[in-house]
């Protein structure tokens, strides 16, 4: 039989993963702080608790998505023993000390807890290849995991609750830099000149094929990281610097900001200035730390 699941919290994410778990034929207990929001699910065949405390005794799993961490205290306090044997999955956004914070306020209260983060929006929810990622017991996880499978696919960082979070954000830095970076190029490639006038489209079936080089450079370069030695192995930084410097040449005269290139080259130039210029890209990640900030 498929697990049981209770869901706490309605909003727009909580909402999606409450439809999720219906979908792939949990049995689907769900509470909003505020009424009215259940009645779409209740249709496809979701129940609606009358209160956080009934919802939770509902399931041995209690998926909870507020608006805070505070939020979350607030609605589980009061429940005292009724958390007892049970696993509370955080999918609420929040810091990793505050995931820290509550993973040890579950475990003084005999429940299982796992923080983590949906990485996508909540059309996404759902889909198989959406990744799920959980910090916190691996037998909390592994207990779990098919039912958590509903939602799309379940990766365990490691059992410090704060991983989640802490790798939430770094994913998004890398999506913001990589969107960044492809809209820089759709402009460049698309104006007017020589070679211009390219589509979005016709550039980007182009650029996803790059984008598997580019992962072969970061599988390349993340044991470099690990090591702290950074061999350029044919592509040095003084090569870098010099095709930055013709990035920045070609977005104006395409009359396209370079603004991103001049980023680029200013971090890459100062690398080159204190003597790094032979080694790789991996580098920057030291001009990127705090202790080289000037």
């Amino acid at each position: 039989m498929a697990a049981r699941v209770s869901v706490l919290g309605l909003g727009a994410m909580g909402g999606a993963l409450a439809a999720a778990f219906v979908s792939a034929g949990h049995p689907t207990t769900v509470w909003n702080r505020t009424p009215g929001k259940a009645g779409e699910l209740v249709g496809k065949g979701a129940e609606e608790a009358p209160s956080a405390a009934a919802a939770v005794a509902a399931s041995p799993l209690v998926v909870v998505c507020l608006s805070t961490y505070d939020t979350v205290h607030e609605v589980l306090r009061p429940l005292g023993g009724g958390l007892v044997g049970r696993t509370l999955v955080n999918l609420t956004s929040g810091s990793p000390p505050a995931a820290r914070e509550t993973a040890a306020w579950a475990e003084e209260r005999g429940a299982g807890y796992l923080d983590g983060v949906v990485m996508t929006t909540p059309p996404g929810v759902g889909t198989p290849d959406v990744l799920q990622l959980y910090g916190g017991p691996r037998a909390a996880f592994d207990a779990h995991r098919g039912t958590l499978a509903a939602l799309g696919e379940p990766v365990h960082l490691g059992d410090d609750a704060a991983l989640s979070s802490v790798y939430d954000m770094a994913l998004l830095g890398l999506m913001w830099s990589t969107l960044t970076g492809w809209l820089h190029s759709a402009a460049l490639i698309g104006a007017d000149g020589p070679g211009g006038g390219v589509t979005a489209t016709a550039f980007t079936e182009v650029a996803l094929r790059w984008m598997r080089t580019v992962g072969t450079f970061m599988a390349t370069y993340a044991p470099q990281i690990d090591a702290g030695s950074y061999p350029a192995e044919g592509f040095p930084l003084d090569l870098h610097l010099m095709t930055m410097n013709l990035l920045s040449h070609a977005s104006e005269l395409r009359g396209v900001s370079s603004a991103l290139p001049e980023l680029f080259t200013a971090l890459t130039s100062r690398a080159v200035e204190e003597g790094h210029g032979g080694d790789s890209y991996a580098r920057l990640v030291e001009f990127l730390r705090a202790r080289h900030e000037r």
